[in-house]
């Protein structure tokens, strides 16, 4: 027998592969290489990590109804931990070493296209 909390993770787990889903192809619609999906790092996770030109952009992917409670859903111990799992990717992979580092939001719902802020937040 289901519980309704666990038909409700199971959606929001859809909802937010969905999102990721539509958010890398709307990077690759921008000219982005994606090259990694869903990093997990021992310190933290990514949602997408992409580069284009000299640039490497760590990505979190937000799925609402609305664009601005998507914006304020990312919380600063959020931001914390993806710039974290930043740097663990930065150290164990040698393509980071001469690329400009920059972390993004972008924005998904069901009614457009998805809201790409750059430069979301700041590592520091």
């Amino acid at each position: 027998m289901r519980t309704s909390g666990t038909s409700a993770k199971q959606r929001a787990y859809r909802l937010g592969r969905w999102a990721e889903t539509t958010a890398a192809w709307f990077l690759r619609l921008k000219a982005y290489r994606i090259l990694e999906t869903r990093y997990v790092s021992p310190v933290g996770e990514i949602d997408l990590i992409a580069r284009r030109g000299r640039v490497i952009i760590f990505v979190e992917v937000k799925a609402r109804h609305d664009w601005d409670s998507a914006a304020q859903t990312i919380s600063i111990r959020q931001r914390q931990r993806i710039v974290r799992a930043a740097l663990h990717w930065q150290q164990t992979s040698q393509a980071s070493v001469v690329y400009d580092l920059r972390f993004d939001a972008i924005l998904v719902n069901r009614f457009g296209l998805p809201r790409h802020l750059t430069n979301a937040f700041q590592a520091s």
